[in-house]
């Protein structure tokens, strides 16, 4: 491979969020860190040289975006999920939970229920409670090893007032790539009960090989008018420090109103660097992300194969999608604090602990695929001989 994703790179002292924080976080600066989903690479080249060329700028003034960086966002919606994207519906926001949180304030009141489907992606909890809305839970469940949507329960919700749904697509944590026969029947019922869906797409293109990913607000036009899609280059090419993100939806009015609010809390303005970085990732980083896959398809694979010959008492998620794996350690019977106790004192690993997901996550883990695998092999073989003084 061109690229080499085995390479380590040091970054304590980086002023690494993931990295720089393991004594205050978890109690030791020695723990392995694969918790918090950035990724242990180096960016694409390509990105590295825009910022390098706009830091030789030497002017650091108020920016804008530009035709050319719209044009390189639908270039690659077009290229990479057949969805056809207009400039017009674009809108830059500083991040995804910003994005979540500011379409739950406008387009929902408070006290309303905003339906989110769990274990999930924990921000989805806290942008509701923190907004003063209600968290409808419609819990997925699990069939053949994989998630599936409760469309029985998600009906009497939607039936019962909710009125607004948070759609993980691809599912973090589970790494499920939906359907689109399970996708156009959430489409339906949204319809039928006048439901507006917020779509969290950030890993729509970490896809493993033999998936397709479908956004959903690509599915109809009908669906496209009742949903505000929330992207951003920053997990597919590891600038989650650069702090980008953008909206995405063919609805006018739904744009009006996050353009408005973003005017209003001032973060309307263009970051320097940002516009830069991600229209170099999307314009030429393209075979990075090709082998980048290929990368974390084989950390998959390897920790799959690894946790049922050492550890089989435990059942990890095969993802289809996101660079994370989702682990059901409940035969072990630990808390959430034991699974704590587990990993940052026993075993010197810093995994997501489960119960952060939800009630449905309770007695799971998350483990971070995106790093050497020569650290991910560390970080099982850490585990496993700690957890094996729980098997019964």
């Amino acid at each position: 491979m061109k690229y080499d994703f085995n390479r380590i790179i040091d970054r304590r002292n980086t002023r690494s969020y993931k990295w720089d924080q393991s004594e205050q976080l978890f109690g030791d600066k020695e723990i392995l860190p694969l918790w918090v989903a950035d990724m242990d690479f180096e960016s694409p080249p390509a990105v590295k040289e825009a910022i390098l060329r706009r830091v030789q700028q030497g002017v650091y003034g108020y920016s804008v975006t530009g035709d050319s960086y719209k044009e390189a966002i639908v270039g690659w919606y077009r290229r990479r999920h057949d969805w056809e994207i207009q400039p017009e519906w674009i809108s830059d926001s500083p991040g995804i939970v910003t994005s979540l949180s500011l379409s739950v304030e406008l387009f929902s009141q408070p006290g309303d229920q905003v339906i989110l489907q769990s274990p999930v992606y924990y921000p989805f909890y806290d942008v509701i409670r923190m907004n003063d809305r209600k968290v409808a839970v419609n819990p997925l469940k699990l069939e053949a090893g994989q998630y599936v949507m409760d469309y029985v329960q998600l009906e009497e919700l939607m039936s019962g007032g909710a009125k607004l749904l948070l759609l993980c697509n691809p599912h973090n944590p589970g790494g499920r790539v939906w359907g689109r026969e399970e996708l156009l029947r959430l489409g339906e019922l949204c319809l039928r009960y006048g439901v507006t869906v917020i779509s969290d797409e950030i890993h729509c293109d970490m896809i493993m090989p033999g998936h397709k990913h479908i956004p959903f607000a690509s599915l109809s036009p009908e669906l496209s008018d009742i949903t505000l899609t929330t992207l951003a280059a920053t997990k597919t090419f590891n600038l989650p420090g650069l702090q980008t993100s953008y909206i995405v939806t063919s609805n006018a009015e739904l744009k009006r109103k996050f353009d408005y609010k973003l005017k209003t809390l001032s973060l309307h303005m263009s970051p320097f660097f940002s516009p830069e970085a991600v229209e170099a990732a999307y314009n030429e980083g393209e075979e990075w992300l090709d082998e980048l896959v290929q990368h974390i398809s084989g950390n998959a694979e390897y920790a799959v194969r690894y946790l049922a010959e050492h550890l089989p008492q435990v059942q990890p998620m095969k993802p289809e999608a996101t660079y994370l794996l989702w682990i059901d350690c409940r035969s072990l019977g630990l808390d959430s604090d034991g699974l704590k106790q587990l990993m940052y004192r026993e075993a010197k690993v810093a995994f997501n602990e489960g119960s952060v997901f939800g009630t449905e996550g309770q007695g799971h883990l998350r483990i971070n695929l995106a790093c050497p695998r020569s650290l991910l092999a560390e970080a099982l073989e850490r585990f496993v001989r700690a957890a094996a003084a729980y098997v019964k």
